[in-house]
């Protein structure tokens, strides 16, 4: 992942009106399934291969983290985050975490929270701005006051200060970043927050639909009609991105409206390692073809780095099931309410 440097070049050739729209929130409604966009073609698939399960702390190289939450409604929620350094990286700068509170009172007001960063910055910097998201992020979202989706943008705002202090006092850190996209669900609506270029997609009915907007140099051309989108995936600057936490004392965030989250919904929050390699269409069949989420997540992961795996590769996955779907598992997975993985 880097930051921008080439953007100013095509950046100064807008119009006022290019200007304003290359800059607008990716969306200010809530999203409908007609809306979502969808791209990528099926390609041959790998072998599988398994990861060590570990619950709690840092978790190292493939790993997973699964379990099962019970809400009040009728529904549970299961999640699985897995993360893997690829093939060509040295050390893994992405971070995931899944948090269900123990307390009631705040699983009642603040909901579930699944979180996926992708740093930069080089050495450590990286592994320690993602590390610092998916801690704080959630610890801020959790202590504020107000509605859900007021509280999750402000906890990325916060992060974003304390990345960047961090990385202010330590000559070591300076130009550390991160991406950072989160999704909490509450009383069966759907929150998220975003910035850089990790995705959100909903898979819903067999679809899947990429829920979140990429703050690339690459997304503002096709934007701007420089490029295709088919184009973009192969561009050389396909890794710059414009926005990151950590980067600068402020950063905009971009938010989904509440909407409505449904029984069958799968949610994935993935960072670029995967994307870059296995297009949407794909990404649509393993969860559909799959046994259970973790296998679909495992499954993934086995494709990218099948296909070179030349970036660190973290999958968050969450469903919302009917209670009793996996009953056996859920009890087994009962105790254990909060999953991360760090590279």
């Amino acid at each position: 992942m880097k930051l921008p440097t080439p953007i100013k070049n095509f950046r100064s050739k807008r119009t006022g009106d290019e200007q304003q729209q290359a800059t607008t929130q990716p969306r200010s409604q809530p999203p409908t399934t007609a809306e979502f966009a969808r791209a990528g073609k099926p390609e041959k698939a790998g072998a599988e291969s398994n990861g060590k399960n570990e619950n709690r702390g840092t978790m190292k190289k493939a790993v997973k983290a699964t379990g099962s939450l019970k809400a009040e409604s009728a529904y549970e929620i299961i999640a699985s985050v897995q993360t893997d350094k690829g093939c060509v990286r040295e050390i893994n700068e992405d971070s995931g975490r899944f948090v269900s509170p123990n307390d009631p009172a705040i699983l009642r007001a603040k909901g579930i929270l699944l979180i996926v960063a992708d740093g930069m910055g080089g050495h450590s910097a990286g592994e320690v701005a993602s590390g610092m998201a998916v801690e704080l992020v959630p610890r801020l979202y959790y202590g504020a006051k107000g509605k859900p989706q007021t509280a999750l943008k402000r906890a990325v705002e916060e992060a974003n200060r304390r990345i960047n202090s961090a990385a202010a006092a330590d000559a070591a850190k300076h130009g550390m970043g991160t991406t950072c996209t989160t999704l909490a669900i509450l009383d069966g609506q759907a929150f998220a927050a975003h910035v850089g270029d990790s995705r959100l997609y909903m898979q819903r009915e067999g679809k899947i639909y990429r829920l979140t907007e990429d703050h690339s140099a690459v997304m503002e051309m096709v934007k701007l009609g420089i490029i295709t989108l088919e184009e973009a995936r192969t561009h050389e600057d396909k890794n710059v991105i414009l926005r990151a936490l950590g980067t600068a004392p402020e950063v905009e965030v971009a938010t989904l409206e509440p909407f409505a989250a449904r029984v069958g919904d799968q949610y994935l929050l993935c960072s670029d390692g995967l994307y870059d390699l296995v297009p949407d269409d794909e990404i649509e069949r393993e969860l559909n073809e799959a046994t259970d989420i973790h296998a679909a997540g495992e499954r993934l992961i086995t494709l990218a780095k099948a296909r070179g795996g030349h970036d660190n590769i973290t999958i968050g996955i969450l469903a919302i099931v009917p209670v009793g779907t996996l009953a056996a598992e859920a009890e087994a997975m009962r105790a254990t309410r909060e999953w991360r993985v760090q590279g």
